[in-house]
């Protein structure tokens, strides 16, 4: 094992697939014993970088270092030190819950008095303890993916690699998710996890903001939100999509989103851009419920990063690794994908 302190290391990591470079030269690292989240749009590169990661997917330069292994060099025997969850984890739907724990732990060497241990406590973390004799076809999706959870714990790796695991989950499963992550951070496991929702990002210790490839930001979300170049101002308004073009290319605004039942605006001076707005809007025949200036979201910043082209530079002066977006329309609606 590594002294480093890091549980996970990239350095320069890439893949190319025919007709795009998937993952550019990803350079970071995720301390052990931390919740660390990559967050990104579908194409972001975070797939491809988690099975690189696993084990799964040899990069074409840079190098990885998980639990202290070498992934161009160890990677079979880094295996037994990690747990890797793709978004379709591998579930027997013909198998009991019960049976798919013990095939897994089979799989991992892991020995009866441990496994039943082991199985006990995560799943009554998981709020499965009374389902231990369902087949898993007949569990819901968030169930599902709670199962894939236990199965991928049984073992009780050092680094958890988890990829979009709660894409599709109601709103009450992904709580009871989040809970489980946070209980094994109590036994000093490292998780790393990917997901297209921005909220969630909230809830990792630190973040990288993914865009084609390249990271735009790395760091924890109160410090992401408090770069954010400028102010953040909702408009809620009945019809959005005819106020953000009206407002489109203002000299003030640099990033507009839709976001549900309105829009966020980044702009630089928030007092003096209020009224005016409001006055454009009903010069223009349009209806305006409320604007008023709220705090940034990681959602705020990503879309300013790349909408305003910011991210490389204001990535470098944090000196960290940052990438360049382009220009963009990025709507949103609630969930943050």
């Amino acid at each position: 094992m590594s002294d480093s302190g890091n549980a996970i290391e990239l350095n320069g990591l890439t893949k190319s697939f025919p007709g795009v470079r998937a993952v550019d030269g990803l350079t970071f690292a995720v301390r052990r014993g931390e919740i660390f989240g990559l967050v990104g749009p579908d194409g972001a590169g975070k797939t491809t970088t988690m099975r690189m990661l696993a084990g799964v997917l040899a990069p074409d330069q840079g190098s990885a270092t998980v639990a202290g292994f070498d992934l161009t060099r160890d990677a079979e025997p880094a295996k037994h030190h990690i747990s890797y969850m793709p978004q379709r984890f591998g579930l027997y739907e013909e198998l009991t819950v019960d049976e798919n724990i013990r095939f897994y732990a089979d799989l991992f060497g892991v020995p009866r008095r441990e496994r039943e241990e082991r199985s006990a406590e995560l799943l009554k973390a998981a709020g499965m303890a009374e389902f231990r004799s369902r087949l898993a076809g007949k569990l819901s999706g968030g169930m599902k993916q709670k199962l894939g959870l236990v199965c991928a714990l049984i073992h009780t790796p050092e680094v958890i690699l988890l990829d979009e695991p709660t894409n599709g989950v109601d709103p009450v499963s992904r709580r009871d998710f989040w809970r489980i992550l946070y209980t094994l951070l109590d036994q000093g496991v490292t998780i790393l996890t990917t997901t297209a929702y921005l909220d969630e990002a909230e809830r990792c210790h630190r973040v990288a903001l993914l865009h084609e490839g390249r990271m735009l930001f790395c760091d924890t979300p109160a410090n992401l939100k408090a770069s954010l170049p400028g102010a953040v101002l909702s408009i809620v308004c009945a019809d959005p999509r005819p106020v953000r073009d009206l407002l489109a290319g203002i000299e003030g605004i640099s990033s507009a989103m839709i976001v549900g039942d309105g829009l966020h605006l980044v702009v630089r001076d928030p007092q003096r851009m209020i009224p005016e707005l409001r006055n454009r809007i009903a010069a223009a025949g349009l209806s305006c419920d409320a604007i008023e200036q709220v705090a940034p979201s990681i959602e705020d910043l990503f879309v300013e990063a790349v909408q305003g082209g910011h991210g490389q530079d204001r990535q470098d002066a944090r000196d960290d690794h940052g990438g360049q977006g382009h220009t963009e329309d990025r709507e949103h609606q609630g969930g943050g994908r």
